[in-house]
């Protein structure tokens, strides 16, 4: 009974405030502000272009100040982090493959952390058929086949599915993670930047061009994949010198504070710098041909310089053939000297006395 009395008059206490603030309130003519008029007040002010407390003005307002229209303005996209992009690539290998290419295979994946493996394709099948197939039922949208023949011959496959483009490569001068031993480190699943010489936006040469946005398409791990890490710390670069790109794995490389003077620049950006190391591997492609379709198709572009494996080695085989004859000749005509020279020589009476 105590606690109720007690409450029962602190509520009567309290009552009277109420009517007070509002008779003030009415009789002066002020406007209380509550918290829907505070939002009201900050929409009014969004909507005209004011900038807010942070300081950072509306799209508008660099609207008018840039001199562009309000109404061609679409407002910017927000990331949601999620993963959006999904893109998949498949990578797998012809049989026949050597220990070197193998290697590099799994090099590749290792670089491609959004990649689909699978068993090894066998020959007799139609490659263009066989690629698609296993790409869609691995839902793949980019593939990359290496494909070897009389077990030193190898060529790669780059290729978006199941429409194209693709093109065809020859693969040479690789040099494996393993065989390196470079010092260059970076985490597994990182996302790479895509470094192309200016050689690929030549517009003498468009298929450089065409073999950039594939190359893009490939090694570019989309954001957000459930398999690669958040950040970048590598750079993978394609050159192009002698008709040939030329691949290459960095690690980003940030020099580290040594004293005060050295950590206040670099939380200033000033003074340090970036080095890249390599890691590997690193390898060499000689285009072949480009195909409109996945694998197959029509033939968009041929390399008119690309001398065939086979035809280097006939020509050595050639000009080997050609060192034999020639020692083949200078022993028959070593022979038909000394013969001559015999018969050419005077008989001594005097040589056969004292036997």
């Amino acid at each position: 009974m105590a606690k109720a009395q007690t409450i029962n008059k602190k509520r009567k206490t309290e009552e009277p405030l109420s009517p007070d603030i509002s008779s003030e309130s009415e009789g002066e003519g002020m406007d209380v502000v509550g918290e829907g008029d505070e939002s009201s007040s900050d929409e009014a002010s969004d909507e005209e272009g004011v900038p807010d407390e942070t300081g950072v003005p509306d799209e508008t307002e660099f609207a008018v100040a840039s001199g562009v229209d309000v109404d061609l303005i679409l407002p910017s996209p927000k990331s949601t982090g999620k993963y959006v992009n999904k893109q998949r690539c498949l990578i797998l290998s012809s049989r026949g493959v050597t220990q070197r290419q193998r290697h590099l295979l799994e090099d590749i994946r290792t670089l491609i952390p959004h990649m689909k493996k699978d068993s090894k394709l066998d020959e007799k099948q139609n490659i263009g058929a066989a690629m698609n197939e296993i790409a869609s039922v691995k839902s793949c949208n980019s593939a990359i086949l290496l494909e070897c023949r009389k077990r030193q011959d190898c060529y790669m496959w780059a290729g978006l599915t199941p429409n194209g483009p693709s093109a065809k490569f020859h693969l040479s001068n690789v040099h494996t993670l393993d065989e390196l031993k470079m010092t260059g480190n970076c985490m597994k699943g990182s996302r790479p930047l895509l470094s192309f010489d200016a050689s690929f936006k030549d517009p003498e040469q468009p298929h450089l061009g065409l073999i950039k946005e594939l190359f893009t398409e490939i090694f570019g791990t989309p954001r957000g994949h459930p398999k690669s890490k958040p950040f970048i710390d590598r750079v993978m670069s394609f050159y192009v010198a002698d008709g040939r790109i030329w691949v290459r794995n960095y690690q980003i490389v940030e020099e580290e504070a040594q004293n005060a003077k050295e950590a206040r620049d670099k939380k200033l950006d000033l003074g340090l710098d970036t080095s890249l190391v390599e890691i590997g591997p690193r390898f060499v492609l000689n285009p072949m041909r480009i195909f409109a379709g996945s694998f197959s198709g029509q033939t968009l572009y041929t390399n008119p310089d690309f001398v065939s494996p086979n035809e280097i080695r006939s020509m050595e085989q050639k000009g080997k053939g050609v060192q034999y004859q020639s020692r083949k000749q200078q022993q028959k005509d070593r022979k038909q000297r000394k013969t001559t020279i015999e018969k050419s020589k005077r008989h001594d009476p005097l040589a056969d006395v004292f036997k």
